[in-house]
């Protein structure tokens, strides 16, 4: 078999935790060539230039150079520019991951084109159509060739929308590649002591989701909950661009900076936010990877969100889904009721060996 040409799409920070342990694998692989190509859709440089050399990843063969702009407008705007690179290039096979809107963009660009595509991560449903990942899932899964899934739940979620039972192969959990990969990296940057907490005794936060940070009611909501936490954990708060945003636009800046036992900071680069989340006693988020990476790490995690397209992470133990209001309350209990040692199980095949299993798959369907 001539040398393929296999296309890895990122578009937003996750992407680059999930592409990178894939790219250095087919990178040491005769038979292919591994093309990233960045679609631009976070361009922010601390949501993704950083990603890059945290990760070992080289330059992107390819810049979309999209940008910001509402769903259809990037989403469009993905599909136009990724449609003229396919033709140019011609890729034997197009490895979309995720749930993000390049995602779902580059799927069907490639599709009608007649090309390959690979989904990384299929099968995750929170069953909330109101998330627009949803609808990114459900429309990249329906149109792709090969669909590589990290749980059980998530090959059932397939087999139940009639997807046949030869598309699908379960590999494990990328992002544990990502986690297992950087270890050295991790539990070296010690960033808990740099920002003078100590291990297990402090939380963290994370919070992006337009549900609790798009309106001033929910975002004050859940700034009172986690005020009402900080009082007896001290709490870090790397602030997405997005939220700090509202935060400004909603003049709830104040009530941060009285809250004194919150540090906010930054978003952090990988290695650094693994480092303080390897360390912490509890985290607080409604991201999708981070209820995955606490499982991993035995860390409880509240999940502040209506649903989870994870819930394997709540099924090993690790993860509670709580509304906002009810959120302080619970944390409380989970630091009460603290053992020491981890929380849950962990899930089978999240070992760091999935982008292995991927290489295998790929082949297996260009050859």
């Amino acid at each position: 078999m001539g040398m393929k040409s296999i296309h890895l799409v990122a578009g937003a920070r996750p992407n680059f935790m999930k592409v990178a342990p894939l790219w250095h694998a087919l990178n040491k692989e005769a038979w292919c060539k591994p093309v990233l190509v960045h679609t631009g859709q976070h361009y922010d440089a601390m949501m993704s230039d950083v990603f890059f050399s945290d990760l070992g990843l080289p330059a992107p063969d390819f810049h979309l150079g999209v940008g910001s702009g509402s769903h259809a407008q990037q989403t469009a705007a993905v599909m136009t520019a990724y449609e003229d690179l396919c033709r140019q290039t011609k890729p034997d096979n197009v490895v979309v991951v995720g749930d993000v809107n390049s995602t779902m963009a580059c799927a069907i660009a490639a599709k009608k084109l007649g090309l390959q595509v690979s989904h990384l991560e299929a099968g995750l449903r929170s069953f909330d159509r109101t998330m627009p990942e949803e609808i990114n899932r459900l429309v990249t899964d329906a149109i792709s060739d090969l669909l590589w899934t990290p749980s059980p739940d998530a090959d059932e979620n397939l087999a139940r929308e009639g997807i046949p039972v030869e598309r699908i192969d379960r590999v494990g959990n990328i992002m544990i590649d990502s986690l297992v990969m950087m270890q050295g990296n991790i539990s070296k940057a010690c960033v808990a002591k740099r920002l003078g907490l100590e291990q297990k005794r402090y939380g963290v936060i994370t919070l992006h989701r337009p549900i609790n940070v798009d309106t001033a009611d929910a975002l004050e909501a859940a700034l009172s909950a986690i005020i009402e936490v900080s009082t007896s954990l001290p709490l870090v708060f790397p602030m997405h661009p997005r939220t700090r945003a509202r935060v400004e636009e909603f003049g709830l800046g104040r009530r941060l900076e009285r809250a004194t036992l919150i540090k906010v900071c930054k978003p952090l680069g990988y290695v650094d936010f693994m480092s303080l989340l390897s360390e912490c006693a509890i985290a607080i988020t409604d991201s999708g990877g981070i209820q995955e990476e606490t499982c991993y790490l035995g860390i409880p995690c509240i999940t502040v969100r209506e649903s989870t397209e994870r819930p394997i992470t709540i099924t090993s133990g690790s993860n509670r889904l709580a509304h906002m209001t009810d959120m302080p309350k619970l944390a409380a209990r989970i630091l009460d009721d603290r053992r020491d040692g981890r929380a849950g199980t962990i899930p089978d095949l999240w070992d760091g060996r999935t982008a292995e299993r991927v290489v295998a798959s790929l082949k297996r369907a260009v050859g």
